[in-house]
């Protein structure tokens, strides 16, 4: 692994986490909060996402505007089950979910689910570091590198993981500050 293949695969870790942090409620209604949502439709586990259009009419509304209006229970249904503990309103036509103000008790909740998901990404990033490090220990006991130019590629690799560690703390940071907005 070179170090644009390393750096290329840890921006795709950093990019998991950042979607992950994205299904995080804030207080403000977010389309991405449904991200995580997918149900059954004719028999195959399908994303809300793929089934229907959703905007948010306001900072406290998200509306969903299903494709097919016959699915529209299932979508409700399939939000009602879900982690979010929000109530979806049918009309008929459309779902809309009023998102609540979080509680101060809701909001260190998501602040430490924030932390989790912090905690996979930096886990991720560290795999990748190994995986390279164990590559080049590798090309050392074959022979292809000299001991110096293993150390020296160990270094790198040790400095390019630090700086992706130190970027997923900042966004933790930035997560959590939104979280804990009033």
């Amino acid at each position: 692994m070179n170090e644009k293949e390393i750096q290329l695969n840890m921006n795709k870790s950093i990019e998991a986490t950042q979607r992950s942090f994205n299904t995080i409620r804030t207080g403000r209604a977010n389309a991405s909060l449904l991200d995580r949502i997918s149900l059954e439709y004719y028999d195959v586990e399908t994303p809300l996402k793929s089934l229907a259009s959703i905007t948010t009419q306001d900072s406290q509304t998200i509306s969903i505007q299903p494709f097919d209006i016959s699915c529209l229970p299932l979508i409700e249904k399939a939000i009602s089950i879900s982690d979010l503990g929000m109530t979806p309103n049918n009309d008929g036509k459309t779902i809309r979910i009023n998102v609540p103000p979080l509680t101060e008790e809701r909001r260190k909740e998501f602040c430490k689910l924030a932390s989790k998901y912090a905690e996979e990404g930096k886990i991720a990033l560290r795999n990748i570091r190994r995986e390279a490090i164990d590559k080049v220990k590798k090309e050392e006991k074959d022979g292809s590198i000299s001991l110096d130019e293993s150390r020296d590629n160990q270094q790198k690799i040790q400095k390019i993981t630090d700086q992706f560690i130190a970027l997923i703390e900042s966004k933790l940071a930035e997560k959590e500050t939104e979280i804990l907005k009033v």
